[in-house]
């Protein structure tokens, strides 16, 4: 059985939207972005670096993909971002389409670096590493998800959400609550003090 990081698997969907445009235009590696929505329900145990997985985009194949999730510091983002680089490559840009990501393992921190070249390397390496580790047999067993497969399902957000771990968003927030009521009702019949 594969032991995932803490967070992980994590799965989300959204609407792509016009990123900074340097993806294509000054990496030559386009991405896909995700709207801030989705972006600020990540949970606090997915931290910034780069992770790997699969995508797709609309009712599309499914492609190994890798991600970069936070402020990009080479550039000096001011807003925390999660930019999706399909192993892929597509015939038109898809602003607008629905993108779908499994988020199973990850790479790296995010860090910054000195000069473009060396951004460029470092992606390009991230690529190829995300590519590797997608070949293993634990990794393929989720381009048949239900998150992929069974878009339909209640257990998954179809629009603009998170699932972290197979819990919807809206699911995991019942439950924390639930726990919050749980400690509260606790502390106050006196049982247990936090």
């Amino acid at each position: 059985m594969t032991v995932f990081r803490k967070g992980l698997p994590h799965f989300a969907v959204g609407t792509v939207v016009k990123g900074f445009g340097r993806g294509s235009k000054e990496l030559g590696i386009p991405t896909a972005n995700f709207p801030e929505a989705v972006v600020e329900k990540l949970p606090e145990d997915i931290s910034t670096g780069i992770y790997f997985g699969w995508a797709n985009v609309d009712d599309g194949p499914i492609y190994k993909m890798v991600m970069s999730i936070g402020w990009n510091p080479y550039y000096k983002n001011s807003k925390k971002s999660m930019e999706t680089h399909i192993l892929h490559t597509f015939d038109q840009d898809f602003y607008g389409s629905q993108l779908r990501v499994a988020m199973l393992g990850y790479v790296r921190p995010e860090k910054n670096f000195k000069s473009l070249d060396e951004l460029i390397t470092a992606i390009k390496g991230d690529i190829a590493e995300a590519d590797q580790q997608l070949e293993k047999t634990e990794y393929i067993e989720f381009k048949t998800h239900p998150f992929f497969v069974d878009k339909t399902s209640s257990d998954f957000p179809s629009f603009n959400g998170l699932v972290s771990n197979c819990v919807s968003d809206d699911e995991s927030t019942k439950k924390s609550k639930k726990q919050q009521e749980t400690r509260i009702e606790t502390s106050i019949n006196g049982e247990e003090k936090s």
